[in-house]
């Protein structure tokens, strides 16, 4: 959400901002409804200072016996429309609410990922002969069946069977524990139903609606614990925090993937049902840029201990979310596919969020907007997948990673029994 005031102050370097977003200029619209909204304030106070007066009126007519008097100013005070300006200052803020967040100028040029760049890695992609994708090697096991999530659910599900459901689970529970224990985040089990003005809040809502699975009621599923996460400060004027807020959480997250029609549709990579441990980042204007690095070492830290080749990517322009004010995504190195894939996305998205959301904290007089940053800590199904990809054995087993050991009783590898 935008400040129209800052727009209004510098609509050039607003218009210069969205054209970076790819989108024409936008300022003029903008200030437009903002001449309407304003007008219809003063019109409306007008009114209600007319509505004052003749009350006044009407009270010493009726003092003095003269009720034809009294009825005629009844009859003004009930022309006089009590509407206010709502209708306008619902027409701006559905329209600064349709524009994406101001990128950072940091943020490189380019219109899609071609123009991506990366900034650093870790480990080298490993080449192995012979290499199995990770569909190939669960369904070799035994332990992964794709046609009967088909048979209970349709397309894009999965049925993990023994040591594999339990290797999910234990890179959930590792992870979860990896972010609490060392890197300083407290657990959360939120709500995975919550309301559209959560969504809003997130920017899930308008833009992206066709993307979520919406209840029979009031309530949609979640596409990622960063929604609840973060409204948790939600509508809260908070003391200002020292250090960030940060909230940490395992839930399974729900997508209709109506954007990817036709993509990843074998396999794991893109579900409608998935794991994810979720990083959330609440903190002041000076403390988010270095909260966003900090937070996107967290996520590197799960991908080396997990003995992954990774790398970290700056988006480009083109390619940071519609929220996001900068964004780095973290991709590992599938031997299977041979390919780099995305594994996290870690963003700042400034105050974007906290104006949707209302959210502030207090600095002496001031209540000041909130910075809000998330990142995937990471994907738990995609981290399965990489696993079982580059620790696949010749004969068709998976290593397992040490880290994951006691999670998994000790067991080393997984084969088919």
């Amino acid at each position: 959400m935008h400040d129209i005031r800052a727009i209004r102050s510098n609509p050039e370097a607003f218009d210069a901002a969205m054209a970076r977003r790819g989108l024409p200029p936008q300022a003029a619209s903008l200030l437009a409804l903002d001449e309407a909204r304003r007008a219809a304030i003063t019109a409306a106070e007008g009114a209600q200072a007319r509505r004052n007066a003749l009350s006044r009126e009407i009270g010493a007519a009726m003092k003095r016996g003269d009720k034809e008097e009294a009825g005629r100013l009844k009859a003004e005070v009930a022309a006089l429309s009590a509407a206010g300006p709502s209708g306008e200052e619902a027409a701006l803020d559905e329209a600064l609410a349709a524009l994406p967040n101001l990128l950072d100028p940091e943020v490189p040029e380019g219109r899609d990922e071609t123009a991506n760049v990366v900034l650093r890695g870790h480990g080298e992609p490993r080449d192995i002969p012979g290499a199995k994708e990770h569909w190939e090697l669960g369904e070799a096991l035994g332990l992964m069946d794709f046609e009967a999530a088909a048979r209970l659910s349709g397309s894009r599900f999965v049925v993990l069977k023994g040591a594999l459901a339990r290797l999910e689970r234990a890179l959930g529970q590792w992870m979860l524990d990896l972010h609490v224990s060392e890197h300083g985040y407290e657990e959360v089990s939120p709500p995975v139903l919550v309301k559209a003005p959560a969504l809003f809040g997130t920017n899930q809502l308008p833009k992206f609606e066709e993307d979520l699975f919406r209840t029979t009621g009031e309530h949609y599923l979640i596409p990622t614990a960063e929604v609840p996460l973060t409204n948790l400060v939600r509508e809260q004027i908070i003391p200002e925090p020292e250090q960030p807020l940060r909230y940490t959480a395992l839930t399974p997250c729900f997508r209709s993937e109506a954007g990817a029609a036709g993509r990843d549709t074998r396999g794991m990579l893109r579900q409608h049902q998935f794991s994810k441990v979720e990083m959330v980042s609440i903190c002041t204007p000076e403390q988010s840029d270095a909260e966003h690095e900090r937070m996107t070492g967290c996520a590197e830290r799960v991908l080396t201990e997990l003995g992954l080749a990774w790398r970290r990517v700056f988006l480009c322009a083109g390619d940071t979310g519609f929220g996001a004010a900068r964004t780095y995504d973290l991709e590992v190195w599938l031997p299977g596919q041979k390919a780099w894939r995305e594994i996290s996305s870690c963003s700042n998205t400034r105050d974007f969020q906290a104006r949707r959301m209302k959210a502030r904290f207090r600095r002496g007089k001031e209540n000041l907007f909130l910075h809000t940053l998330n990142g995937s800590g990471v994907a738990v199904g995609r981290a399965l997948l990489a696993v079982m990809e580059t620790h696949q054995q010749p004969d068709g087993s998976i290593s397992v990673p040490e880290v994951l050991r006691p999670f998994m009783a000790g067991a080393e590898r997984i084969a088919r029994g």
